[in-house]
């Protein structure tokens, strides 16, 4: 049995704007006689847009209407009815995600852009999914290798390092290409971000914005976000201005492994693979110089350099085809409370799930982490579960899930659960039973996920049997 789902991927970064619509293909690879084993196995860009400006209506406002102009118009062009997306995602990015308007831009996206569609954003997703997007994880995986992925935007680094197709660690740091502007016609600068200002002042670098575009200390500042990103990886010594340039403070890129082999991706990767000796300000910005600086640094050449699968379209491409996760084929759902979105995790630790009294009284504990102004918000009640329970373990653990989470059902709210262990169907099953199916009931499996994380769950896939899932963290700053 296979089944092939539409999914699509919308990027809204720092400098462009991009759709895709891939086909996701799922398969049961088990035999007649076994319980289902869901699995994606191909996944297929089946249009890409065109690249537009992010378009902005103040250095502080995304222009929704314009953005929404965009998106309707590719899907249009792509003659893809919103109605027949199944899974896939909004992305907001890099320096746009700080925008004031940028949590509204991206409710009112998902809704308009498919039913199935998650709104999503924050650093350590915007890494994973460039990274899968450049092929960075695939590399890893067919070389046996450790292989980390720079996705340079137009307002941020985003790293990704994958061992073996695994990710180990991610990281982001305030260096893109358009953290300078530049009038193509004037020559004259018309923007430069607060960091990269402070960035000027520690090396002596006079610029500011109304001045001329000196291309020597235009050089000069491109050359110092290049060693930034080289002490981020460990190529060259980290000075005391390093720790002013990551993206959330204290959040240090961290190298479990070392690095083997280095890919670029992002709209400033082109001219890391390919540097040109063009109008530098072609695109109003530093991004061309960022390149160019990072093809020639010493610091960068002691790493051997792959090729990017993608580059200018590495994280909407990610977006569209490597986000989504399916769920377990043995789960518990009520079709009516499908799909639900915006998840937030209470994740329960291996101590608190010892037994059923010590699971309600965590989850008891936490649910108050989820209290705005007294009142309970929903939330998912994630744990690792056993390897294969018997019924009476089962039961003890529903008993403490039903226990501890009153305050969901009895507010009105679904009562969803999250279990990376295979026993979600016997265990929805059992709090269905202990709420005599008065409560409705969302129980899936062979999914981790961990505190802070957010989750969107799809209506059914694969004949029913399994359930498309996102995991992702929102952060707006």
């Amino acid at each position: 049995m296979k089944e092939v789902v539409l999914s699509v991927g919308i990027d809204i970064g720092t400098s462009t704007t991009q759709v895709v619509f891939s086909n996701i293909t799922v398969e049961n690879l088990a035999s007649d006689f076994s319980v289902p084993r869901i699995e994606i196995v191909d996944k297929q860009i089946i249009y890409r847009s065109d690249i537009y400006f992010t378009p902005l209506l103040s250095p502080t406002q995304i222009d929704m209407a314009g953005v929404r102009k965009i998106v309707a118009a590719e899907y249009a062009k792509a003659g893809v009815d919103r109605k027949k997306i199944q899974t896939g995602a909004v992305v907001i990015t890099g320096e746009t995600a700080r925008k004031e308007n940028a949590n509204e831009v991206l409710l009112h996206l998902s809704e308009f852009a498919g039913d199935f569609v998650v709104a999503t954003a924050g650093p350590d997703l915007e890494s994973i999914i460039a990274g899968r997007g450049a092929g960075a994880d695939l590399y890893s995986k067919q070389h046996g290798t450790t292989v980390a992925n720079y996705d340079i935007g137009g307002g941020t680094s985003n790293f990704a390092l994958f061992s073996n197709g695994n990710l180990l660690s991610t990281g982001c740091l305030d260096i893109g290409g358009r953290l300078i502007k530049v009038d193509p016609d004037t020559k004259r600068i018309t923007y430069i971000a607060p960091k990269i200002q402070k960035l000027m002042q520690w090396k002596g670098i006079d610029l500011a914005e109304g001045s001329a575009a000196d291309l020597a200390k235009l050089q000069r500042v491109v050359q110092a976000m290049a060693d930034l990103l080289a002490m981020s990886l460990g190529l060259m010594e980290k000075d005391a201005f390093y720790p002013t340039i990551l993206t959330r403070e204290g959040h240090d890129v961290h190298l479990p492994q070392p690095i083997r082999h280095l890919c670029f991706s992002g709209g400033v990767a082109d001219y890391i693979y390919h540097p040109t000796p063009e109008n530098v300000f072609r695109y109003g910005d530093i991004g061309i110089l960022l390149g160019q600086a990072i093809a020639s640094s010493h610091a960068f050449a002691k790493i051997p350099r792959i090729p990017a699968s993608e580059t200018i379209r590495a994280t909407v491409v990610g977006a569209g085809s490597h986000i989504t996760e399916i769920s377990g084929s043995t789960i518990d759902y009520d079709l009516a409370i499908l799909p639900s979105k915006n998840l937030p995790i209470l994740k329960l630790s291996p101590e608190e799930e010892v037994s059923g009294q010590s699971i309600a009284q965590a989850i008891a504990r936490k649910l108050r982490w989820f209290e705005v102004d007294g009142v309970l918000q929903q939330a998912a009640i994630a744990m690792t579960g056993k390897r294969s329970p018997s019924f009476k373990e089962i039961t003890e653990v529903a008993k403490g899930i039903v226990e501890g989470a009153a305050p969901i059902y009895q507010g009105g709210m679904p009562l969803v659960v999250v279990v990376e262990h295979d026993m979600a169907k016997v265990l929805g099953q059992s709090i269905n039973s202990l709420l005599d199916y008065r409560y409705p009931v969302l129980c899936i499996d062979a999914i981790r996920v961990d505190q802070g994380d957010y989750i969107d769950i799809g209506k059914p896939i694969a004949n029913g049997s399994v359930l498309p899932v996102v995991i992702k963290t929102l952060v707006f700053k």
